[in-house]
């Protein structure tokens, strides 16, 4: 990180900073072209290491992707505001961001796409306890993201 002096290593802050925002940019290298997904997600903490779930079709260009090329790139951003100034070039931002890269994997099992969809409601919608019918898992892709590596940069 080129400016070690907005980065952010307490685990409290950055967990109530990922706890409070609702959408992960996913980033894959498709073929030497770059395709990044804005998606819902849900998360847990493992003393520290994190993974990220989210879900989609069992078709289409992420899915393809996740198989095929599963070391991705991810960021999450948020705490935005703008810092007016006098000048044009006087204006800045605060903001706070978590970027990363991890490798990622299609969850198969029902039980295990049902505990992952419901930390992504949790996330999402802030409840959880909700009915998974199952042909309609058995339409969804539940993707798992095992971080790899993790920073937080805050302003």
């Amino acid at each position: 990180m080129r400016r070690a002096d907005r980065e952010i290593t307490d685990k409290k802050a950055i967990e109530e900073f990922i706890s409070k925002e609702k959408i992960i940019r996913i980033g894959f290298c498709d073929n030497g072209v770059v395709y990044i997904v804005p998606v819902n997600y849900g998360y847990s903490d493992d003393s520290g290491e994190y993974t990220f779930y989210f879900h989609g079709a069992v078709a289409g260009r992420k899915y393809e992707l996740a198989k095929s090329a599963p070391s991705v790139g991810f960021e999450i951003d948020g705490n935005h505001e703008l810092l007016g100034a006098e000048t044009a070039c006087g204006h800045s931002a605060k903001y706070m961001s978590v970027i990363g890269n991890g490798i990622l994997s299609i969850i198969e099992g029902n039980d295990e796409k049902k505990a992952a969809l419901e930390l992504i409601m949790k996330q999402a919608a802030g409840r959880a306890g909700l009915e998974y019918d199952n042909n309609v898992l058995g339409r969804t892709a539940v993707f798992k993201l095992n971080v790899k590596k993790m920073s937080c940069k805050a302003k």
